[in-house]
């Protein structure tokens, strides 16, 4: 059992996901992504093309900067000064999306504040993620990451739920909003920023951080750029991290590609309405949430490998048959079974990451994580792309996606897992 104080660490960082997610799965996956399309690009398949590359670029940036932020953290010891920054920056974007209007003129700003918001979310995971560490006691850390993953579906479920009840389905929204001009599902926008804002809160009254290294600015940014040069030239040393990262960047890449492309692939193929899409995300949501609880503690039984391998073997087998049927009540059978999968693979991952890491590397790693994660992210929905094109069928530029699961799946076999103690 944890101690009072600890418990209430560990609650506070595992709230932090309940406020987080609402920003991935409101704006980058399901409701500000279709209005983009939709409304402001005018063009459903333009504007699903011209989001994935504003997430590829952002992409780019993460992928080369959360290691060297990693690196530089772990030489000033704290993380929550980090983390309050980034999550201000991307509050703050948030909110600006409000802003903009069904109008072609409002593409280009739409797409720069999209870049900035998920930059500055991805960095601020790199931070909370390595805060696992900190908070979570030896040999309970798959159940602890499962708590947080599940906490973390259940902000987005019921975030969705606030828009749809509040914003989405009434003839008059809430607090007088108009429906015009998109009105209504903008101020989906302010409602995710609201959220995150006040729901994170906690995590940096009462969650536990590493304490204070003497270390200047100056010496960390430059200290910790030394260690993360050296790390990367050493890696082949860490022959478990190296595959392992590997891997990840695959079976991540058929994830980000599913959160990227999922609710417009809902759309195009299914002819689903906003309303239709914020009920499967509610729907899937629910199934991933009790996914990454129930499989937090078959984590700490058998090890967050084989409970990655698990997932992803789920993942391809609920997988392959969205690709082949037509019946939407299928289709919501089918996904629901698919979500169960998708927060294991995330949450296991994230424990295996903490315990592959060397002791004092460990956001570094994290920051090479989240560039294994982020590096080849434009590759998803680039094949996706050109597979739609070249056959004319997003179901086959949707077969990517379970490519990847494979293939990471069959890398991560290769992989040695440290002892539970770790």
């Amino acid at each position: 059992m944890a101690s009072g104080g600890q418990g209430r660490s560990i609650a506070a960082w595992c709230l932090y996901d309940w406020a987080s997610s609402a920003f991935n799965t409101l704006i980058i996956t399901f409701v500000f992504s279709v209005y983009f399309a939709r409304g402001v690009y005018g063009d459903a398949v333009a504007g699903s093309v011209a989001w994935a590359d504003a997430l590829a670029i952002s992409g780019l940036i993460i992928a080369f900067g959360s290691p060297v932020l990693g690196a530089i953290a772990d030489r000033g010891g704290r993380r929550k000064p980090w983390l309050l920054v980034f999550a201000a920056v991307t509050i703050g974007t948030t909110v600006l999306l409000w802003t903009i209007r069904p109008e072609a003129a409002f593409v280009p700003m739409a797409l720069f504040l999209v870049v900035i918001a998920n930059t500055a979310f991805e960095f601020s995971n790199v931070f909370y993620n390595a805060m696992l560490l900190s908070v979570a006691p030896r040999g309970k850390m798959g159940r602890v990451s499962g708590w947080g993953w599940a906490l973390g579906y259940g902000g987005g479920l019921a975030c969705l739920a606030v828009a749809l009840v509040g914003f989405v389905q009434p003839e008059t929204p809430w607090f007088g909003v108009e429906r015009e001009d998109g009105g209504n599902i903008r101020a989906t926008a302010l409602l995710v920023a609201l959220w995150f804002a006040v729901f994170a809160l906690p995590l940096f009254l009462f969650a536990r951080d590493e304490p204070a290294r003497k270390a200047t600015v100056v010496g960390a940014v430059t200290g910790g750029l030394r260690v993360l040069w050296g790390t990367i030239r050493e890696v082949r040393r860490y022959g478990s991290i190296a595959r392992f990262l590997l891997a990840s960047l695959f079976y991540r890449d058929g994830l980000a590609t599913l959160f990227i492309i999922g609710g417009l692939y809902a759309a195009g193929t299914f002819a689903m309405t906003q309303e239709d899409i914020l009920l499967f995300a509610i729907a899937l949501n629910v199934a991933s949430g009790l996914g990454a609880f129930a499989f937090g503690y078959i984590d700490d039984r058998i090890g967050p490998k084989r409970t990655v391998l698990f997932a992803l073997a789920g993942l391809v087998a609920f997988g392959l048959p969205l690709l082949l049927i037509s019946n939407i009540t299928w289709f919501f059978v089918l996904a629901g079974g698919l979500g169960i999968f998708v927060g294991p693979a995330q949450a296991a991952g994230r424990t295996l990451m903490a315990r592959l890491a060397p002791p004092g590397k460990e956001t570094e790693m994290f920051g090479l994580y989240a560039f294994s994660g982020k590096v080849t992210v434009f590759l998803g929905p680039f094949l996706f792309a050109r597979l739609t094109e070249g056959f004319d069928s997003q179901r086959a530029g949707m077969s990517v996606i379970i490519a990847f699961f494979v293939l990471g799946g069959l890398i991560l076999l290769t992989v040695r897992e440290p002892e539970s103690g770790k």
